[in-house]
């Protein structure tokens, strides 16, 4: 996701976090300036949506303004390129697609704990 915060505020007219903070404050959201300048100049990796909802109502946008997809890697398959998740990783197709279990002990149990 492409986070355009920056963006958005500026077509308002607002170029410091301390400006962008009190156009927070006019709808009754106020968080700290340390929260709003961490917003302010990085793509923040978790946002609550009550929160994203005080933003886009402060700054009169849109989710779709404010963040924007970004295309991700693709894998070329039999059926044509075909898009993977973020943090998918192309995997070959003898693979296996969940973890493989440790082999056996060989019917050895574990010792128990001392008293």
């Amino acid at each position: 996701m492409k986070w355009n915060l920056r963006w958005v505020a500026a077509k308002r007219d607002i170029w410091r976090p301390t400006q962008l903070q009190a156009a927070f404050a006019e709808v009754g959201f106020t968080p700290s300036l340390s929260k709003v300048a961490a917003l302010w100049s990085n793509k923040p990796i978790t946002v609550r949506l009550d929160d994203l909802d005080m933003i886009c109502t402060a700054l009169n946008c849109t989710v779709a303004e404010l963040m924007e997809a970004e295309p991700v890697a693709t894998a070329v398959g039999e059926h044509g390129p075909q898009r993977l998740a973020v943090g998918d990783e192309a995997r070959p197709a003898s693979g296996p697609a969940r973890p493989v279990a440790k082999p056996s002990t060989g019917g050895r149990r574990r010792s128990l704990p001392p008293n």
